[in-house]
């Protein structure tokens, strides 16, 4: 479990959560709901009516996540205090100008992630001038161009072709990418977001579109990870997924905040840039701890 805001994360709690005197109890913890701002819940977590009044009465949404730790449903308070619709609202008003500024950033963040990732040279070097000739939307799509440099060199000398398929150091990718991405897609929700609505990314089917556009910056720091694992490395040990999970916890760029803080706090940025309280979306760009 996890903590002025908290959010407390249940997803790994097996047993009864009760609310009593304006409290969240689970086993012997307690939690006053009017310093909670969100509630996570798991498979195992069991919580009655009682609960889901008492949360709402404190504005606190309550969100169910499965195995994955990837959130499958909502609770969401009906009051006039909640920021909630506030801002799903400001998601859907927000004007192509600062969509398209929002995802040059993300670009921009995405690129100088990973040239920190590539060695002192000619393609690292292309990758920071890439970064920054992105412009609002990037209409020249340097995202793809960058891309063809750095899948060419990060696992250099080794041939390496990025795609879906899950063998190699795909598979591994694959894997950390969609740790990465449970976190983002809870992050979105605890800020009050509405993850269906993005700024680059659109598909009818898709339910999380802005994850995969919050998700961009931190691919690097995934990649940095698979790059470290020895050559011998299965996806089949328990050690390796372990370690790809361990990404969460990596120390992202010299802010000292883990990958984890980076992303909750990269929401929390998107939230405020879309109700107009930040004129410009800050994203963090990747930066692998050299100590």
């Amino acid at each position: 479990m996890s903590s002025r805001w908290r959010v407390v994360d249940l997803q790994d709690y097996s047993g009864e959560v009760h609310v009593a005197s304006g409290r969240l109890l689970a086993g012997s913890q307690a939690f006053p709901l009017s310093d909670v701002i969100c509630i996570l819940t798991g498979p195992d977590t069991r919580w009655s009516s009682a609960m889901v009044a008492m949360a709402a009465k404190f504005d606190v949404p309550i969100l169910t996540c499965d195995w994955r730790a990837v959130p499958i449903a909502c609770a969401l308070p009906w009051s006039a205090n909640s920021r909630v619709a506030a801002r799903h609202h400001a998601q859907a008003r927000l004007t192509k100008p600062r969509m398209k500024n929002a995802w040059m950033r993300i670009v921009q963040a995405k690129i100088k992630g990973q040239a920190a990732n590539l060695p002192e040279g000619a393609a690292r070097e292309r990758l920071i001038q890439l970064a920054k000739q992105v412009r609002s939307g990037d209409p020249e799509n340097r995202e793809a161009q960058a891309a063809r440099t750095y899948w060419s060199r990060i696992f250099a000398p080794a041939p390496f072709s990025r795609n879906r398929d899950a063998e190699g150091a795909n598979a591994f990718l694959n894997y950390g990418y969609t740790i990465v991405r449970g976190a983002v897609i809870r992050a979105i929700c605890v800020a009050g977001l509405s993850p269906t609505l993005s700024v680059q990314h659109s598909n009818r089917s898709n339910c999380f579109a802005l994850a995969d556009d919050l998700i961009e910056p931190f691919r690097p720091a995934v990649d940095h990870l698979v790059k470290s694992l020895p050559p011998d490395t299965s996806l089949e040990e328990r050690e390796t997924k372990q370690a790809l999970v361990a990404v969460l916890s990596l120390t992202h760029g010299r802010s000292g905040f883990t990958v984890q803080t980076a992303i909750n706090d990269l929401a929390q940025n998107f939230a405020k840039y879309v109700e107009g309280d930040s004129e410009t979306l800050r994203v963090p760009a990747w930066q692998p701890s050299r100590g």
